[in-house]
């Protein structure tokens, strides 16, 4: 369970991530997946309109504490 987990975890950072090179430039890779967030969720939710690029960063770094708290005390 820790480890699918962690997998949900590292797929946020690499969307978060990725949202954020998309946002600033064009992300050539992978885009329709990579991007999802950044190209289906936060169109979607008015309150950030304006905050693409801070929502793609959350997201990484929510990424990132999943991660972490799923790898815990073993």
């Amino acid at each position: 369970m820790r480890k699918a987990i962690a997998t949900i975890g590292f797929i946020m950072t690499v969307q978060g991530v990725s949202g954020a090179i998309d946002h600033l430039a064009v992300q050539p890779f992978f885009g329709p997946i990579l991007n999802f967030f950044n190209r289906q969720i936060i169109p979607r939710l008015d309150f950030v309109t304006g905050y693409e690029l801070f929502a793609n960063l959350l997201l990484a770094s929510l990424g990132v504490v999943v991660m972490f708290a799923a790898a815990g005390r073993s």
